[in-house]
């Protein structure tokens, strides 16, 4: 069984193993840098599971800023028939690319 961490970043949770990229929500780091996720909600290391009430006291998650840049648009368009309503929008997600490097318990 291979050493995970559920971490919570950007109001959503991951579930993140030593050496997985994940794609999260914009963080204020540059390209390279090491980033700590505090927000640990769930620590299974050597077949031991430890759960958070809501979070473990001590327990991070290190990664390495692997790039940065922004989603695909999403075309948000609303519409109300009989009435002449229409309205469209973009959004753009700009989003942090990290490398899990290192799970540590509390």
């Amino acid at each position: 069984m291979t050493d995970f961490a559920i971490v919570k970043a950007g109001g959503k949770q991951y579930r993140v193993s030593t050496g997985d990229t994940v794609r999260v929500e914009s963080l204020p780091a540059d390209q390279g840098d090491t980033v700590t996720l505090d927000d640990v909600l769930m620590l299974s290391l050597d077949g031991n599971v430890e759960v958070g009430n809501p979070t473990i006291n001590g327990a991070t998650v290190e990664a390495e800023v692997v790039g940065k840049g922004r989603d695909k648009k999403v075309v948000i368009l609303k519409f109300k028939a009989k009435t002449r309503y229409r309205r469209k929008n973009g959004h753009r997600q700009h989003y942090t690319d990290l490398r899990v490097t290192n799970i540590n318990s509390g």
